[in-house]
């Protein structure tokens, strides 16, 4: 039997169907990739590597909130908290992790998943922490851009003899033994001092509440210079170990340009920025299209910056030399 439907009936039956397809082609519209991202620091600081990571991102066509979204997860300093935030990221079936800041975060990354892709932001050798069987042809799951900031810890100590060239005895910063790079930069460290006829005190300061007493110790030992060694609480710490090397009046040389722009004298590193781009375009980009992380060849870093801050060169009393200040890859007034 015929129905009969009034023109008023029609046109919101046509409506609602109008409004109904564009939902459903939307529903049928694959979801946006998600990717985990696990520093064992806190965000502030992290600011300018996360803007460098989502540039690279978004110059190989990705972009937040539009076509992939990041997980973000920080430790806060606390190394124990990496294993539960790896294993979250990993319950989350996100696509690719990138673990950054240092080995720590990977090996936490990689005792979680052996299937899940991760790509190293800054960490260390991947082949010596057992990361990726060689650099070239990685094999795994693990592939990214290692810092070598260990392996810079000798090239920092040449640069402070340039600083103060009158100092005889220079003093090791250092988590101890039970730092994952220790033996690797204290073995870097004693190697040029020697060279350079230093003597070395080394100090360590395993915890948050060792600083103080091991910049009480290097005192009364009588150092002269002092460089900082690459441990992730001492960089969480940056603040509290710039202003006790400001006290004690000795003359520092930091691995990473945070503490220097915190009123350190001067930092020596990779271009750390340049290195969560690479990531962003080279890594993370190629492996959400298709690309095996075991294929992709693990970097060494070709951009380095010197940081040099003349205001507590002044306050140390230093002249700092026109060799250091033209080969400066940033003054701060």
């Amino acid at each position: 039997m015929p129905v009969n439907i009034g023109r008023r009936e029609l046109i919101a039956a046509l409506g609602g169907s109008a409004i109904a397809w564009p939902l459903v082609a939307r529903a049928q519209q694959p979801a946006s990739p998600v990717i985990g991202f696990l520093n064992w620091g806190s965000p502030a600081p992290n600011r300018p590597l996360v803007a460098a990571f989502r540039q690279g991102l978004a110059e190989v066509g990705y972009i937040e909130g539009q076509n992939v979204r990041i997980e973000f997860r920080w430790a806060e300093g606390h190394y124990d908290r990496l294993p539960t935030q790896a294993a979250d990221l990993v319950q989350r079936q996100v696509a690719v992790i990138v673990a950054s800041g240092s080995s720590g975060v990977a090996l936490a990354v990689k005792a979680a998943t052996s299937t899940i892709p991760i790509v190293v932001a800054a960490g260390g050798d991947p082949v010596k922490y057992g990361l990726a069987a060689s650099l070239n042809r990685p094999g795994g799951n693990v592939t990214g851009v290692t810092a070598i900031a260990t392996d810079l810890a000798g090239k920092r100590l040449d640069l402070l003899r340039e600083m103060v060239p009158q100092a005889k005895a220079v003093a090791f910063l250092s988590g101890g033994p039970s730092s994952l790079n220790f033996e690797d930069e204290a073995s870097n460290v004693l190697e040029v001092a020697r060279a350079l006829g230093w003597q070395v005190v080394v100090v360590e300061a395993g915890s948050d509440r060792d600083i103080e007493r091991a910049f009480a110790t290097m005192v009364q030992r009588q150092a002269e210079a002092l460089i900082v060694g690459v441990v992730p609480h001492f960089t969480y710490n940056s603040q509290r170990i710039v202003e006790l090397a400001e006290r004690y009046k000795i003359p520092t040389i930091y691995p990473f340009r945070t503490y220097v722009v915190r009123g350190g004298l001067m930092s020596y590193n990779a271009d750390q920025v340049d290195l969560l781009r690479q990531v962003g375009v080279d890594y993370v980009g190629r492996i959400l299209k298709g690309a095996k992380p075991g294929d992709l060849p693990v970097r060494q870093p070709t951009k380095f910056e010197l940081l040099i801050n003349l205001k507590t060169a002044k306050a140390l009393g230093l002249e700092v030399p026109p060799s250091l200040l033209s080969t400066a890859d940033e003054v701060i007034e």
